[in-house]
């Protein structure tokens, strides 16, 4: 059962990405989540870099909030890479949902993201 629903995720992120190209003016909003901590970034396709990242492991979130991986944390997190992605001058972004269901953490991010004033 598992393995059947990685599959199904894996085949939704391919089906996603070939539709999502972040670029200078709207770089790509990323998330990911493994069993333990939440990761984001923000990229630049065109130039193929990443612009910024955070995740539950860096010392800026740990600093802040214990636990990794609740709702809370997602919040945190999104906060977080909307600061740093308004330090980069950025106001707009492609969100790519990374082939999970758009519910929960993933909701909770971009949630806050928008909050900050970034249009995703």
């Amino acid at each position: 059962m598992e393995q059947k629903r990685t599959k199904s995720r894996l085949a939704r992120k391919e089906r996603i990405r070939k539709k999502i190209k972040g670029d200078s003016e709207r770089p790509r909003l990323t998330v990911y989540k493994s069993l333990k901590h939440i990761y984001a970034q923000i990229i630049n396709d065109t130039e193929g870099k990443t612009v910024a990242s955070v995740s539950t492991l860096s010392k800026e979130f740990k600093d802040k909030m214990k636990f990794a991986k609740n709702l809370a944390a997602a919040k945190l997190l999104g906060e977080i890479i909307a600061d740093k992605a308004i330090q980069k001058g950025i106001k707009k972004l492609v969100f790519d949902r990374n082939g999970y269901i758009y519910h929960g953490k993933i909701a909770a991010i971009v949630d806050k993201v928008r909050e900050k004033g970034i249009t995703v």
